[in-house]
């Protein structure tokens, strides 16, 4: 490996490392922060002096601030994310149930949005003065102002209470029919999808633009290529960069989406359980739930950073933002 692209994974991964440590300090003083001694809220209002402080031991909330973070830290590491404090189970087995669920969904509806966006910003940016590209430009910015749960609800109202063509809510693994396992997935992924790929499709549609009319794109069609053959020729690698950028930042919202969907939809996903960790301040859970999905993101825009500095010529490798 060239010490170009040595740079180009190491400054990035150092950055993903620092921020992460930040990250992990900033969350565990947040949840010590909360107001009320986590054991005694755990056990509720009628538990004895001697109950709180055997719980509070087992769970090592009597050490010291500095050991607790360690032992979380070193937890994280070693996959082992504690004991839940309403329900004083392993909460490991659960976040990694959980966990699978979400990505599969975040990871289906992506596929969907990209397999929708590319063509169709493409379309857009070829066909931009007619009057349907024009129209479906106009829905891609409707698609944009949607919220992804009011898109859940029309779908639900449409294609499982009005038509029933579809379930309403509910999850099947894949392991209990592939073909159940789809029908219950369709409705959440088209609305997690839906946003995602509106934006996606307008700065797709944005930067073909902008490819063609650059001047190798002119000198291209001069030496006889169609406009079509000269983009797909020259200029379509050009245009997926900045698709490429926001499709990861794309990806870390969906994030954020995934904890609505999941609601909507009663997917038992890593949304749904933090919701109800929240909910009876399950302050492990929370940590350990929050933790990892800003590790998620941090990961996402790490593998963007340094897949576009290896992809993209005009930047060089050792320059850093």
């Amino acid at each position: 490996m060239s010490t170009s692209r040595a740079q180009a994974i190491i400054r990035p991964l150092l950055r993903f490392v620092l921020t992460l440590f930040i990250a992990s300090l900033i969350i565990f003083a947040l949840m010590r922060a909360v107001p009320g001694n986590p054991a005694r809220v755990a056990l509720g209002v009628n538990a004895t002096e001697d109950a709180i402080a055997e719980l509070s031991a087992d769970l090592g909330l009597d050490r010291p601030l500095i050991a607790q973070y360690g032992e979380w830290m070193k937890g994280l590491a070693t996959g082992d994310f504690g004991k839940s404090l309403s329900s004083q189970q392993d909460i490991t087995p659960l976040v990694v149930d959980r966990l699978q669920v979400t990505l599969i969904l975040i990871g289906l509806a992506m596929a969907l949005a990209l397999a929708c966006a590319i063509p169709i910003g493409m379309w857009l940016a070829h066909n931009r003065n007619s009057r349907v590209a024009g129209l479906v430009s106009a829905g891609t910015q409707l698609g944009i102002a949607v919220p992804s749960f009011l898109v859940g609800i029309i779908l639900v109202a449409i294609f499982a209470v009005h038509l029933g063509w579809l379930p309403a809510n509910g999850w099947v693994p894949p392991n209990r029919g592939v073909g159940d396992f789809l029908r219950h997935l369709i409705l959440p992924v088209i609305a997690l999808a839906l946003v995602q790929g509106a934006m996606l499709t307008r700065y797709m549609r944005s930067s073909v633009l902008d490819v063609m009319d650059q001047d190798y794109i002119r000198t291209a069609r001069a030496l006889g290529d169609s406009p079509r053959e000269a983009l797909h020729r020259h200029g379509l690698r050009n245009a997926a960069l900045p698709v490429l950028t926001v499709s990861g930042l794309q990806l870390t919202s969906m994030v954020v989406g995934a904890v609505v969907i999941e609601s909507v939809f009663v997917i038992p996903g890593v949304g749904s359980m933090l919701l109800d960790a929240v909910s009876v301040r399950d302050l492990t859970t929370v940590q350990t739930l929050v933790m990892l999905l800003v590790t998620f993101a941090l990961a996402v825009n790490m593998l963007t950073d340094v897949t576009y500095r290896l992809i993209d010529p005009r930047i060089k490798a050792g320059d850093a933002r």
